[in-house]
This record gives structure tokens, C-alpha cells and sequence, in this order.
């Protein structure tokens, strides 16, 4: 399983909103240079995610993009159910009906285990853990630069 360009980015985008959170307004250009996504591609991942509350837009001259919900609060699940849809391993985790086999079948037991953990982790993981993580990855790579 690969996740897609859209779920990644969605995630990049989400995470420099939070690395802002708190600052004026975020445009989209500024975040496509610092991320290296183009701005046209961060307009259709910025739609959905404003759709179901995640993001919120200010329009005018100081407007732009700024989380809907504080980091704690918005989790990798949030991000990627919007972006990816479904993100189970194997149709019939979801919907078993979906093959003949899925009452006997050892495998489908494992698919369904995979991605109980699988979201486990992505809900576990929010923004502010992001964040967190990113500022620690950002300040031990700061002290060895020469």
C-alpha cells in the first residue's frame, strides 16, 4: 500500500498551518515555496480540508489560510480520511460483503488487524506532536551543521 501524493502533501500543508498556528493568516504561495508543492496542486487539497472544518480562509488583503481547530485537536486520521478516503489495507475489512471468503478467511483477520494499528497510529498522531517533533528534528540538526 502507497499512500498518495494528495494524503502527503495534505499532510505538509496541514503541518506548516500548524507550524504558523497563532501568526497572521498563511497564503498559499508562501507555504508551496517553503513545502516545494505548487500552489496550483495546494488548491485542491486546501478545498476539502476547509469543507469538513479543518481549515478555516480569511479573505482580503491580510487573508489567507489558518487552522479551524487547534493542533492538539487534529489528528493524521482527520487529515487523511479527507484526502484518501477509505484507508483500509483491503476492501473487505470494511466491507465484508465485498468477497464470498471474509467469515473463513485467516487473512482478511490479519488485513483487519493491520489497519486497526495502522489508524491507531494515525489517530494518535496530531499536529502538536508534529510540530513538537519537527521543531526537535530542526534544533538537533541546527547544533551539528558546521
Amino acid at each position: 500500500m502507497k499512500l498518495s501524493t494528495k494524503g502527503r502533501y495534505g499532510v505538509r500543508l496541514m503541518l506548516d498551518l500548524a507550524l504558523h498556528n497563532g501568526d497572521a493568516p498563511v497564503l498559499l504561495k508562501d507555504i508551496a515555496k517553503r513545502q516545494g508543492i505548487s500552489e496550483k496542486y495546494l488548491w485542491n487539497l486546501i478545498n476539502p480540508l476547509k469543507a469538513v472544518g479543518l481549515v478555516h480562509s480569511i479573505r482580503g488583503a491580510r487573508g489567507g489560510y489558518k487552522l479551524a481547530k487547534k493542533p492538539s485537536e487534529i489528528s493524521l486520521k482527520d487529515i487523511m480520511r479527507v484526502l484518501e478516503g477509505s484507508l483500509c489495507l483491503v476492501d473487505c475489512v470494511e466491507t465484508p460483503s465485498a468477497c464470498e471468503r471474509s467469515a473463513s478467511c485467516i487473512t482478511r483477520d490479519v488485513w483487519c488487524e493491520a489497519s486497526q494499528n495502522f489508524m491507531k497510529t494515525l489517530e494518535a498522531m496530531t499536529l502538536e506532536k508534529m510540530v513538537e517533533r519537527h521543531r526537535g528534528k530542526a534544533e538537533a540538526t541546527a547544533e551539528y551543521s558546521i
